[in-house]
């Protein structure tokens, strides 16, 4: 990259390139590939100016050794771009809102009087086509009353009032057209896949291949847990798919061979070989946006209130100008009143609110799929936490390794390695980083591999059966045995660590023992949550009652679950919600995939399980459990925006038609009044949430 350094700070740059200009592809292309280095914490690049932001960690010279060797050639062939721009739709939208705004004027200032009204009259046309169409239809609703108050201005020859409503009307569907499409395309982006690599099935074997390499044709084989990463065909196998992020329907659908799987879309149970048919995926982003486009099932009560009340009232506006016109026999009065209603600005304001908020959470890389979500999330008073990966680091560390029946510590850990990197979650994780730390490379001797859901993982290596997994699975399920001589070892085992059991043919063979720390932040982030209104904070976990008991203590929770299966943490949300409280619950692994969907709200972290990232309405980044916090400060705010905004729009609007009905103000400019205010309403909806400094002072309060 050729670039000159504008201005610099600690971790902070502002470049600009040494060319005249670049395309939008480039500038996507650059601050995606910005975005995936590992010392980038943000970036941004605007292509008018070809200047690039970069907000960064670690070494400075570092950072500018990889800017200097950035080539365009390099990221076209290492990026994959998304299907869609939004930095497409943004200058779609504004080259549309000055064209509009620079016609008005010109219109206005140069255009005679008897052209400026023959346009103005074709111009009406489509209002009063709209306004016809409810009528035929008998609806009274907000396009009639548009018609009618522009149909009398232009009969009473003040063509003025009606070319400036149908402007004002024609920039707010604008607005909110674009805020929309924008504010579905962030989600739609931030939903897309972020999948790095698959395994390809070969003559040798099955490998572990970048995916940017995958190409149409090739064989990828998925298994249960796993996000499927490609559009493709089952060729071999068969499983069960959640559908749910494409149609919103949770009811797993059975793929056997020949059945077309989607990107995107998680495997719940089963095994299966897919050829690859779109080797991009990027299908995916336009699956996303129609789901989201039609789900009305995501909206908030809010919208939902909004939009109802904002229909009822239309025939009252309608009702309130006739009986104007029938007490004070004044047709500007009336026209007051018909000129002034609350409809347009509540069904604008608040939808713009909603997506507002959910494209704001997107910037703090918190993906949330509906304002429903975010209206439970501001009013939950009960939040449930799984531990491990959750209040725990979503990284944890293999601690010791015991080993029994004569087997060779490495050993142990190259066949655990072997099992656990096929289902990626925190526990397994670290099984499989441990390995490659200590240079343990190991071959796919094994045959299928079954997963069992919060127990452990079963396969046969060289014809030996081996199972790993936690203690119920090992010892009660499959009925495997201590060897008696070695019981007194077993029974030492730390209990501080969490602990793996590996058994081969039926007998114990080793216990990996795991360290997993609890988030540093995470008792701050609890009681900073009690600040905010959470009356109830309960931790679930597999553990023992007494380790469960010793960490709750050191968080600080008001209640906890010891030894639970995926189905006792759904009941016991279930029954929560039962005893009318709005709950929310917090998780990262497969198990708890029955407690996300159960929950008002489901909360996942974004690097656990794909399943639960799929089924989850709201994913957070796993760098810190601070987001919980953002994220009830950001549905508190949007809450309060949402009641202001009611406010606002009952109070102007009823003063407004008071005024016009007293004969103070003239229907011209009651009209442009109200169209004005609509239009503050909607553009004051669209801007941040008043946020800042509410992390600060909430910290400050505990």
């Amino acid at each position: 990259m050729q670039a000159t350094i504008v201005h610099e700070s600690r971790g902070r740059m502002r470049l600009r390139l040494r060319q005249k200009n670049i395309s939008i592809r480039q500038a996507d292309l650059l601050e995606t590939w910005l975005k995936g280095q590992p010392w980038t914490r943000e970036a941004v690049v605007h292509e008018r100016t070809c200047c690039v932001i970069v907000t960064y960690t670690g070494d400075r010279e570092a950072v500018l050794s990889a800017l200097g060797a950035f080539t365009w050639a390099g990221a076209e062939s290492s990026v994959t771009l998304p299907g869609h721009s939004t930095r497409t739709l943004n200058r779609e939208f504004q080259e549309k809102l000055v064209g509009k705004v620079a016609v008005k004027a010109a219109t206005t200032l140069f255009l005679p009087a008897p052209l400026r009204i023959a346009r103005i009259v074709w111009h009406m046309i489509p209002f009063l086509h709209r306004g016809l169409r409810c009528l035929g239809h008998r609806q009274i609703k907000v396009e009639m009353l548009d018609a009618l108050s522009i149909g009398i201005s232009v009969c009473r020859r003040d063509f003025g009032t009606a070319g400036t409503v149908m402007f004002l009307l024609e920039i707010g569907e604008l607005l909110e057209d674009w805020t929309r499409k924008k504010s579905v395309a962030d989600l739609a982006e931030s939903l897309s896949l972020h999948v790095d690599r698959v395994w390809l099935k070969t003559e040798a074997g099955e490998v572990l291949t970048s995916i940017g390499q995958i190409r149409p044709g090739d064989w990828v084989v998925v298994r249960a847990g796993s996000v499927i990463p490609l559009d493709g065909v089952v060729e071999e196998g068969e499983i069960t798919v959640n559908q749910a992020s494409l149609t919103g329907e949770s009811v797993p659908v059975a793929k056997r061979r020949g059945g077309a799987v989607y990107a995107g879309t998680v495997v719940e149970e089963g095994e299966c070989v897919l050829e690859v048919k779109q080797a991009t995926g990027q299908s995916r982003y336009d699956q996303i946006v129609e789901m989201i486009q039609r789900s009305e099932q995501m909206k908030s009560a809010a919208e939902a209130k909004a939009s109802n009340l904002a229909d009822k009232l239309v025939p009252y506006t309608f009702a309130g100008s006739l009986v104007s016109l029938a007490l004070t026999r004044n047709v500007p009065r009336a026209l007051s009143v018909l000129m002034v209603d609350f409809s347009c600005a509540l069904k604008l304001a608040m939808p713009l609110a909603v997506l507002s908020a959910m494209r704001e959470a997107g910037r703090e890389h918190i993906t949330v799929k509906g304002g429903k979500f975010l209206e439970a999330v501001a009013k939950a008073d009960t939040i449930v936490f799984d531990k491990t990966g959750t209040l725990t680091h979503a990284c944890p560390r293999v601690a010791k390794i015991f080993t029994f029946n004569g087997k060779i510590e490495n050993e142990m850990l190259r066949l655990a390695a072997c099992l656990e990197e096929h289902f990626p979650h925190s526990m397994a994780n670290a099984v499989v980083e441990e390995a490659k730390r200590r240079g343990l490379h190991h071959e796919e001797r094994h045959a299928k591999v079954e997963y069992l859901v919060a127990h452990g993982i079963a396969s046969s290596v060289d014809g030996e059966q081996v199972r790993i997994g936690s203690a119920h699975f090992i010892f009660e399920d499959e009925k495997c045995v201590i060897p008696e001589e070695e019981r007194a070892k077993f029974d030492a085992l730390p209990p501080e660590y969490s602990q793996l059991y590996l058994a081969i043919n039926g007998v114990l063979s080793a216990v990996i023992c795991i360290s997993d720390p609890l988030r540093e932040e995470a008792r701050e982030v609890l009681s900073a949550l009690r600040v905010l209104g959470v009356r109830n904070a309960v931790m679930l976990t597999g553990d023992s009652p007494r380790t469960a008991a010793a960490i709750a203590e050191q968080l600080g929770v008001d209640a906890f679950r010891a030894g639970v299966l995926p189905a006792d943490k759904a009941e016991y949300v279930a029954a929560l919600r039962k005893e009318g409280h709005t709950v929310l619950m917090v998780g990262d692994g497969i198990n708890d995939s029955p407690a996300l969907s159960e929950a008002d709200a489901g909360i996942a972290i974004s690097d656990g399980a794909a399943i639960a990232r799929e089924i989850a309405d709201i994913t957070i980044a796993a760098d810190s459990l601070w987001e919980l916090v953002r994220l009830r400060q950001l549905a508190m705010a949007l809450m309060r925006r949402i009641r202001n905004n009611y406010r606002f729009v009952i109070g102007f609007n009823g003063a407004l038609i008071g005024l016009g009905v007293t004969g103070i103000l003239p229907p011209t400019t009651s009209a442009m009044l109200h169209n004005l205010s609509t239009l503050g309403v909607s553009l004051h909806s669209m801007t941040a949430l008043p946020m800042a400094g509410q992390e600060t002072e909430a910290r400050k309060d505990l």
